[in-house]
């Protein structure tokens, strides 16, 4: 096995350059009902998958309103108070709003994204005002 470990350093730089996407890491909040209307598809209720986990996002993503309808892998990576997160969970969420403009206010003001209070609590104790995220879009 020792032979494989030189052709392995090799290839690392490679590997890395190539790697398919890259997370980002930001905060997250969360918001409860009601949800309508969205800034991206207005009074439509089959915005929201059914799964519930959906999501408004702020200025760093929202594009003019291009964000609406991408879909975001997102997990809890820390918080404030330890134990909030949920080990390992990574959630699917669709964006359907802007945050700056959403009918319900979020728990916590300026983060990058607002999870609906069913994708928040997913991965993260609902107790919490905000937590910090990985982020990435599929």
């Amino acid at each position: 096995m020792n032979h494989l470990h030189p052709l392995f350093l090799l290839l690392l730089p490679i590997l890395t350059i190539f790697h398919p996407a890259h997370a980002e890491v930001g905060t997250s909040a969360q918001y409860g009902p009601p949800f309508l209307p969205t800034a991206c598809y207005g009074y439509d209720p089959g915005q929201f998958p059914s799964s519930n986990l959906f999501a408004a996002v702020g200025d760093g993503i929202w594009d003019n309103g291009a964000a609406c309808g991408r879909q975001y892998l997102v997990k809890c990576i820390s918080a404030a108070q330890p134990g909030t997160c949920v080990p390992d969970q990574v959630i699917q969420v669709r964006i359907v709003d802007f945050a700056l403009t959403a009918v319900s206010p979020p728990s916590y003001d300026g983060t990058t994204m607002v999870l609906s209070d069913t994708a928040f609590g997913t991965i993260a104790n609902s107790t919490a005002r905000s937590i910090n995220i990985e982020f990435q879009q599929i």
